[in-house]
Parts: structure tokens; C-alpha cells; sequence
């Protein structure tokens, strides 16, 4: 009987890795990455590298409990009109005659749509970083031409800059400085925001946090100084929701830090059978621009 294969990173998405030390490159030796400096980085049995300085995860990293939520409710579809518009979006940023290019998904959950994006886009590769190491795992899995990291979306990334074709920033924190430096020259960025009518007959019921109206405002903000506001879409979907779904929707995102699985649990029990639930969304695309404010010829 053969001995299992050992762990390796995806080849093809290497030459995009940096050392989060020293950022010199990063190579594949034996089971590990090491870059020039010789910092190593193993790479996990399932097949994603933990690429955080210190290797310990902040204290808002998704737990385990949160991740099997996050793809139980997923995998029941209620959100595919908004993975299927997602996907659409990417392929006409990175084009239809694209022939190479990588899609980076920054705060990627389980890898959910970004496996849909390149679905749309089958000659691109894919890049799942998520600061919850349950979630690179199962990321690392969600499509064969995918690969995953433990990183910080919101700080420096282990990225070499101009590498990244897309980056998707799907109900995600980002740093717009950071994803400015790693987008190519034509690059693009693609964000999906929850508005304030999401979701809100579950908001008092299940104690989910409730959205921002002025969210979208302050994203635009932020983006103005390198990025070039693009198409933006609306996304109104009316859910047929039941307890469970109502449950795996709470018990996968931040109100799951404020209540036990058991509490949450309790609330969807007393809620009727069947419910009828608003999600509103807004799909916007930014193009990169120079310091200066001028787009690539």
C-alpha cells in the first residue's frame, strides 16, 4: 500500500505568495513553505498554510461551529441568486477571453463563491484567505483550482503586489490599501454589502445584528482615492426560511459571539414553521486606479 501523498500548495498560485516576515517569495520545500530567508510555513494535511506572523488567529476568527453553519445554510441554496450574479460580474470584469489570472477572496468563509466565480471563469485560478483556520480548511477543498491561507484580511497580506487579476470582498472587513497594492494594473474589485433591509424580520427574533444604512456611504468613501466606482447592482430576494434555516443563519455569523449554539437554538424554536424573509444585497465593482487618479490605458 502507497503512502499518503504529502501536502502541497496549489504550483500555479506559488509565484503569488509572500513571506509575511520578510515578504520575499515563498517556495515549496517538502511539506512546507520557506521563503529565501529561510521562514518556514507547513502546509496543513488538508492543504492550506497559515501565513499569519505569530500563527495565532485574532479573537474574531470564525470557530468550527460557525463554519458548519455557514455551509449547511449554503448548500440549501437560499443564496444562490446572489452567487449566480456574482459570478456574472466576475467574468465580465476579467473578460471572456481571459486566458490566466487569479481571483483573490478576501474573508472567503468556506470558499462558497468564490468556487462559483471561477465556475464563470474557467481559465482563472482562485485564492481563499480567511483568519479562521476552519474556514481555510474547508476553503482549501472548494475547488480544484483553488488554494487557501490563514490571513488577515484586514491587515498586511502575504501577497506580491500586482499579482491579483479580481478581488472579491463577499459580507467581508478589507484593507482598500492592501488590495490597491496587490491588484494588477487593470485589476478590479468586486464587494457585496448587506443593506439595511436585510434580513430584518430576523433582526429582534434571533438578536442578529442589524445593518448600517449609511454602510454603503462609507464604503464609497473609503475607495474614492484608488478606486473608480464601476457597475453596481441591487439584489432583493424574498426567502422561504424555516426554524433551521433561521437557526444556521444566526449560528453562522457575528451573533453567534454573543449567544451559545443553545440559546440561538431556543430562539428559532419558538419562531412559526415557515418564514417569509427579506435579503437585500448590493453587488459593486471598482476599478483600480493610479495614486494619481488615472486609470491603465
Amino acid at each position: 500500500m502507497s503512502a499518503p501523498a504529502s501536502p502541497r500548495f496549489p504550483p500555479p498560485l506559488l509565484p503569488l505568495l509572500c513571506c509575511p516576515i520578510c515578504q520575499s517569495p515563498l517556495r515549496q520545500e517538502a511539506t512546507a513553505l520557506r521563503c529565501v530567508a529561510r521562514h518556514g510555513f507547513d502546509v496543513a494535511r488538508q492543504g492550506y498554510v497559515n501565513l499569519l506572523p505569530g500563527h495565532r488567529a485574532p479573537g474574531n476568527a470564525d470557530t468550527q461551529s460557525m463554519v458548519a453553519a455557514r455551509e449547511t445554510f449554503l448548500a440549501r441554496g437560499h443564496y444562490e441568486p446572489l452567487a449566480a450574479l456574482l459570478a456574472e460580474h466576475a467574468a465580465r470584469l476579467t473578460g471572456a477571453d481571459a486566458t490566466e489570472g487569479c481571483v483573490l477572496d478576501v474573508g472567503a468563509g468556506t470558499g462558497h463563491y468564490l468556487a462559483r466565480v471561477l465556475d464563470r471563469c474557467p481559465a482563472l485560478t482562485g485564492l481563499a484567505i480567511d483568519i479562521s483556520r476552519f474556514a481555510a480548511r474547508r476553503a482549501a477543498r472548494a475547488h480544484a483550482r483553488a488554494g487557501a491561507l490563514i490571513a488577515d484580511g484586514e491587515r498586511t497580506l502575504p501577497i506580491r503586489n500586482h499579482s491579483v487579476a479580481l478581488a472579491l470582498s463577499v459580507f467581508a472587513p478589507r484593507n482598500v490599501t492592501e488590495l490597491h497594492r496587490i491588484l494588477n494594473r487593470r485589476g478590479a474589485l468586486l464587494i457585496v454589502t448587506p443593506t439595511d433591509q436585510h434580513l430584518t424580520q430576523l433582526i429582534q427574533p434571533m438578536g442578529l445584528l442589524s445593518v448600517d444604512a449609511r454602510k454603503e456611504e462609507r464604503l464609497h468613501t473609503r475607495l474614492r482615492a484608488t478606486f473608480k466606482p464601476g457597475v453596481r447592482e441591487a439584489l432583493e430576494l424574498t426567502l422561504r426560511l424555516t426554524r433551521d434555516d433561521a437557526f444556521h443563519i444566526a449560528a453562522m455569523g457575528p451573533s453567534a459571539f454573543h449567544a451559545s449554539t443553545e440559546e440561538l437554538r431556543r430562539r428559532a424554536d419558538v419562531l412559526p414553521e415557515l418564514l417569509t424573509v427579506s435579503a437585500s444585497f448590493t453587488v459593486a465593482s471598482y476599478h483600480r486606479v493610479e495614486r494619481n487618479g488615472s486609470a491603465p490605458a
